[in-house]
């Protein structure tokens, strides 16, 4: 942490980013991914070039979650030879393998302890349906922490994760650019939360912490994954269980 004495940030919301945050994207499971999907479809002669076909993509764009987030159809188009069936059944077989970030949930339930809402703030890329049909909410419910969080909020709408209701002013908006957390200063302004009294937690400098700080909003680097620089966050934390030292509800 960058203070040298705490001093917690009062919050009513929190927004947490998903890949390289919330989810663990740690172990190189993608591999193992790559070759159960093969196998389902019936072609496990395919696995050894799909896998380096994988590696290639990981080259050209970085790490999984960045190929999740932003990538996500050329998985199928391109390492699974545009194979009809291959978006579903690889978005079934990864559900194995992915889990949360240790000391993830713990701390979410206690901000919700704390009466602090808690959302996840992700750069889906994929039109939204209806709840389990998205890569993030699927996750969620593979988890079984579904209901631990309020707001599902993307690039490309908002999700309530209670009634599955659908909010489309989100649409075509960027976390980058920064458009996101303008839609996200009204949103909560209707629900009486000024900028100052939400934090975003996250992992990117550019599209987690100053672009929300540009608009108001209180920012945690989270660098357990992976450090991308320097920010000028109000706190950096390597373990997302360390949120319970540093985020407390907004005093009466």
């Amino acid at each position: 942490m960058r203070e040298e004495s705490i001093v917690a940030l009062e919050a009513k919301w929190v927004g947490i980013d998903f890949g390289q945050t919330l989810m663990d994207s740690s172990p190189e499971r993608t591999y193992w991914m790559i070759g159960d999907t093969s196998k389902e479809l019936g072609e496990p002669e395919l696995v050894d070039s799909r896998c380096h076909r994988w590696r290639a993509m990981k080259e050209k764009y970085g790490t999984y979650p960045v190929i999740k987030e932003k990538h996500r159809p050329e998985i199928a188009k391109y390492v699974f030879d545009n194979h009809p069936e291959a978006g579903e059944v690889f978005s079934r077989i990864e559900q194995k393998y992915l889990k949360i970030a240790d000391g993830a949930i713990d701390a979410v339930r206690y901000l919700r302890g704390q009466g602090i809402e808690v959302s996840i703030v992700a750069e889906l890329r994929r039109t939204l349906g209806p709840i389990g049909t998205d890569m993030v909410s699927r996750f969620l419910q593979a988890q079984n922490v579904l209901h631990d969080f309020d707001e599902l909020i993307t690039p490309q709408g908002k999700v309530n994760l209670r009634n599955g209701a659908v909010d489309l002013a989100y649409k075509g908006k960027s976390k980058e650019v920064g458009d996101l957390y303008d839609v996200l200063v009204e949103d909560l302004g209707k629900r009486g939360i000024k900028p100052f009294e939400a934090v975003i937690v996250g992992d990117k400098e550019w599209s987690d912490i100053t672009p929300a700080q540009k608009r108001g909003f209180k920012a945690v680097q989270y660098t357990g994954y992976i450090y991308h620089g320097p920010s000028h966050a109000e706190f950096t934390i390597r373990h997302l269980s360390e949120l319970k030292d540093i985020i407390a509800r907004v005093k009466p």
